[in-house]
């Protein structure tokens, strides 16, 4: 028998006495009936409405749905996906979770894995497509009515996500602000929705190293985007100016990137042109901090394996896009100021290419000429001298 083997510990319970008690005094079995009853501390609870909650449900029940044994039965897909969303939006430990559900620690672990696997998969399509030329026009519509940058398709950043040391890994998970941590690289667009993103970099890399090590890089690179044709600036007669994606000074300008102008020697038409990238370069920052807001497993050290942490980055990716699109999230509600002001903190200059220089060129004069001017740029950039 198993339970004789030398060494292996006698199992003391088939089910633990304080777990057996999981359906009358579990949190779900507990609280979630009340908890619908009540929308706003619903939506405290689980970081989104009821409403969507139940089409979040309908989405991924096919994959959350287990069969009952003969000799235990199954947890039902409402409490798979609750268990998931309280571990996302607290970052509670697993041993934590488990004295709130009466569910065993390793059940919880398998849950919450395969909950964010299912996340990822079912959601992608609907709520983060491959974009088309149709997609990019819509994008760059929206970055020219809100942030004033016309052919822009995106705002592009790093973020860090901290994480536990791996297993001999050495220094390559250790950043550049002293904490072991991945990369989630991502695209965003005006609504603060991700685009695009590149999940698993080791936190030791570079921006402009994952950037070209990506498929979105690659892509880029080699005009597989399905970018939309170079189009005249609004009002300009200059030459056309292909679409953009802005980024700040840790990537490398090309054709289709924008940095901002290095802090050396910069005169008024290289600062409007620096502060209105920024302005524009913002919503990347700001998604990241919506993102973090609402799932509060980001602000502290994930205790996961890599693998696993990227499933979690995943499933909280999809999870932001969904909640964008089916709850209209205001800035208000997650506690966050939009209205921040513009960091023009250039400092590190790079070796950009001639076809980006010249693209770059274009934006800046447009920027500085009656047609593309902005009533209060001058004003802002006399801060930054």
């Amino acid at each position: 028998m198993l339970d004789d083997e030398p060494g292996r510990k006698r199992r003391r319970f088939w089910v633990h006495p304080i777990v057996a008690q999981r359906q009358q005094k579990g949190q779900f079995h507990k609280l979630f009936n009340d908890l619908r009853q009540d929308s706003n501390k619903f939506k405290s609870y689980c970081r989104m409405s009821i409403e969507t909650f139940d089409h979040l449900l309908i989405c991924l029940h096919p994959d959350l749905n287990f069969v009952d044994t003969s000799m235990r039965r199954s947890i039902s897909a409402e409490q798979r996906l609750l268990v998931t969303l309280r571990f996302l939006a607290t970052g509670n430990s697993f041993a934590s979770l488990h004295f709130e559900f009466l569910l065993g620690i390793s059940t919880i672990s398998g849950i919450v894995c395969h909950t964010c696997k299912v996340i990822w998969q079912r959601l992608r399509e609907a709520v983060m497509p491959t974009p088309t030329a149709a997609d990019w026009l819509r994008i760059a519509a929206g970055f020219n009515q809100s942030a004033q940058f016309p052919n822009c398709i995106g705002a592009l950043d790093g973020k860090h996500i901290r994480v536990k040391k791996p297993s001999h890994s050495g220094s390559r998970y250790f950043n550049y602000k002293q904490y072991f941590s991945v990369v989630l690289m991502a695209l965003a667009d005006s609504d603060y929705k991700f685009v695009i993103v590149d999940i698993g970099a080791y936190g030791s890399t570079s921006d402009s190293r994952i950037l070209s090590a990506s498929r979105m890089g690659e892509r880029l690179r080699q005009n597989q985007l399905a970018l939309p044709e170079p189009s005249r600036l609004p009002g300009s007669a200059g030459p056309p100016a292909p679409f953009v994606i802005v980024a700040d000074e840790g990537f490398a300008l090309s054709p289709h990137l924008m940095r901002p102008f290095p802090r050396r020697d910069l005169d008024d038409r290289k600062r409007i042109f620096n502060y209105r990238l920024t302005r524009a370069r913002r919503y990347v920052e700001c998604a990241f901090g919506i993102l973090s807001s609402k799932w509060r497993v980001f602000q502290s050290s994930i205790q996961m394996k890599p693998d696993n942490v990227t499933l979690v980055i995943q499933a909280c990716v999809m999870l932001h896009n969904f909640t964008r699109i089916h709850d209209a999230s205001t800035d208000a509600d997650l506690g966050l100021n939009m209205t921040s002001s513009v960091s023009l903190d250039l400092s590190r200059p790079g070796r950009p290419g001639t076809a980006g220089l010249a693209v770059r060129e274009i934006f800046a004069d447009y920027f500085s000429s009656p047609e593309g001017a902005l009533s209060w740029q001058m004003d802002a950039i006399r801060g930054s001298r």
